[in-house]
């Protein structure tokens, strides 16, 4: 994954990071057994995915294309 800078933009730094403070939230809420909080925690958690993949949208993320393909050996030898 290092090798193909897998992760490395701010549509991936900025989803991932909302996403732990909605998990930071969730659990949180969980230990106070208060439901609402949690599932509010959890709409934070789907808010990052929805962000990052928006991000991406526009520009900021890793385009399909530059990732490398991966080759297979062939069975001919």
């Amino acid at each position: 994954m290092a090798g193909s800078s897998h992760g490395h933009t701010p549509a991936a730094w900025t989803g991932v990071i909302i996403a732990i403070i909605g998990f930071c939230v969730s659990g949180a809420f969980m230990v106070m057994a208060s439901p609402l909080g949690f599932w509010a925690g959890m709409v934070i958690v789907a808010l990052g995915g929805v962000v990052g993949m928006a991000m991406r949208a526009a520009g900021l993320g890793q385009a399909k294309r530059t990732h490398p393909t991966h080759q297979v050996a062939s069975a001919e030898s």
